[in-house]
């Protein structure tokens, strides 16, 4: 610590010049001298400027006092012994532009600093320097974190286009015992970001993180000062497990989801859920731009019509989110679809008002692909029959829009064009009795219905050499099996089953099928009970006529 009382230049030109002889010793004295004084450490300034490009230069500097009425002078000397002096420094800080202190920059010169504290005045080590070759970057801020594995990625905002050496200093959070553990990374720049990665960290964990970075094109580079801490959360490696109710609201389904809680070390800055549905915008049906609702809640209720919808959920925190946990609702079941009217497709649509065609290939009403008409669409010109096929069933969805929700008015099953089948039943048993026969098989699939399915047609015909008739019988399109009486024993027949539609009947499933013959016990006790049943009857006539 050094203390001068007094400032005449000719006192303050000795004293430089028996510092820079006697060095450290005069410095021993002086404090000596100087006991009770009001000054404390005061460190050399460091003068910096922020990038390459700056025009503005920063001399900072340390004062350790309890003193409130403090005010600076910082010198600067060149080679050629000139002194320019900045008087009355109320911080210990200044900014400096180089062409209003008519500084040469890029010739060396020495730096001190006095620091003024009553009728004390404390002076600073100098520092030698070209102030050009000396770059300090502002502290890093807005860290961005994101989990790639086991490795934690960090990026900044850059200080400039070029690469610079970073210091990370990280913890587990919430151990206080645990010493901060220090890396050196060189950064890689992208999109005017900084970017390192730590690797081999446990993204299970939620960990502090803090960073400082350093120029390195510089010939004096300085460290920028810390970053405040930040935490960064675990990892949200796992999908959320997503459980739904549904329930029928007049055509409307009101759609509840629950998820279970997250664990706490990822919740660490909170955590947010994105339920988005592919079914609707803004609560209206037929819009297929995504609507997303964030909420810090593990529950949601959401309403959708009664097609089908994909819901997608999604855990977010500042460090990444999870994987989509994507949950499909079914179109609502409907007992007792009714066929569609033709003249549906006809009709102008309202403005809040939207068509869905879903092609059917299977029973369980799920999609294969979805045909959209809106009322907007349908003043452009563009049709929906243009896009449907012909022999394919499709479920028929009419919506609106109502109260800000979805209401479905109209569900019906529909075909553009119908047609026969196109494939046979696939017979699954077939059991022959004495006088008849045990039929049943397999519903042909959707697919290759073509049509509505009216009935099946079951025929069967005598294989004998008098030619015999044909007998068809119409069962029930929601029946799969059928017993076929009155046959002679030990006889052969030709079966044959078609399902039929509206447009008629489709490809035939024949067999060929013997009927078991009678076996002779039963042929003589049969013919004996004619003859007790015949005498009987004689018996009985001859006591009635007496």
């Amino acid at each position: 610590m050094i203390i001068i009382f007094g400032t005449s230049p000719h006192l303050m030109e000795t004293f430089r010049h028996w510092r820079s002889r006697y060095g450290y010793v005069l410095l021993f004295l002086l404090a000596a001298i100087s006991k009770g004084s009001a000054c404390g450490a005061l460190s050399s300034p460091q003068c910096f400027r922020r990038n390459e490009v700056a025009s503005i230069y920063i001399c900072e500097w340390s004062f350790n006092t309890n003193e409130s009425d403090v005010t600076f002078t910082l010198y600067f000397t060149d080679i050629f012994g000139i002194e320019k002096k900045i008087e009355n420094i109320k911080k210990n800080h200044k900014n400096i532009i180089e062409e209003e202190e008519d500084l040469t920059v890029s010739d060396r010169v020495d730096i001190w600093v006095e620091a003024h504290v009553g009728n004390a005045t404390c002076t600073s080590p100098n520092v030698s320097g070209l102030l050009i070759d000396s770059v300090k970057y502002d502290a890093p801020h807005n860290i961005l974190a994101s989990w790639l594995r086991n490795n934690l990625s960090l990026s900044w905002q850059a200080a400039e286009r070029y690469p610079a050496l970073a210091e990370v200093c990280f913890k587990k959070h919430g151990n206080l015992l645990e010493s901060c553990e220090k890396r050196l990374i060189n950064t890689t720049n992208e999109a005017s970001k900084y970017n390192v990665v730590i690797v081999n960290l446990m993204k299970s964990s939620a960990y502090q993180v803090r960073i400082r970075h350093l120029a390195t094109k510089y010939k004096v580079p300085l460290w920028s000062n810390w970053s405040p801490f930040i935490t960064v959360p675990a990892a949200l490696d796992c999908k959320l497990e997503v459980n739904h109710t549904s329930r029928l609201l007049n055509g409307t389904r009101q759609v509840t989801l629950t998820w279970k809680p997250i664990p706490h070390q990822a919740t660490l800055r909170g955590v947010t859920y994105s339920v988005t549905d592919t079914h609707s915008s803004h609560g209206c049906p037929c819009k297929r731009k995504k609507s997303q609702t964030s909420r810090d809640s593990n529950h949601h209720t959401l309403h959708v019509s009664y097609s089908a919808v994909n819901i997608t959920v999604v855990a977010r925190n500042e460090a990444g989110k999870s994987p989509e946990t994507v949950l499909h609702v079914p179109a609502a079941s409907a007992a007792d679809l009714k066929i569609c009217d033709q003249t549906l497709l006809n009709a102008k649509l309202k403005r809040r008002t939207c068509l869905e065609l879903y092609e059917l290939q299977d029973a369980d009403l799920n999609p294969e692909s979805v045909i959209i008409l809106t009322a907007r669409k349908q003043k452009k010109g563009e049709g929906i029959k243009s896009s449907m096929k012909n022999f394919t069933r499709y479920l028929y969805f009419e919506h609106r829009c109502h109260n800000g929700k979805p209401r479905t008015v109209k569900v019906c099953l529909f075909y553009l064009k119908e047609g026969a089948p196109n494939k046979e039943p696939q017979y699954d048993k077939t059991i022959p009795k004495t006088h008849s026969v045990y039929l049943s098989w397999k519903e042909i699939s959707y697919e290759h219905h073509r049509g509505f399915l009216t009935n099946y047609s079951l025929c069967s015909m005598k294989i004998s050499p008098q030619k015999e008739p044909k007998e068809c019988f119409n069962i029930s399109a929601s029946m799969t099996e059928h017993h076929l009486e009155n046959l002679t024993p030990g006889a052969k027949y030709n079966i044959t089953l078609a399902g039929v539609t509206r447009a008629g009947e489709g490809l035939l499933a024949a067999q060929i099928i013997e009927t078991l013959q009678e076996k002779p016990f039963n042929v003589w006790l049969s013919f004996g009970l004619l003859v007790v049943f015949f005498i009987f009857s004689a018996v009985c006539t001859v006591i009635i006529k007496r």
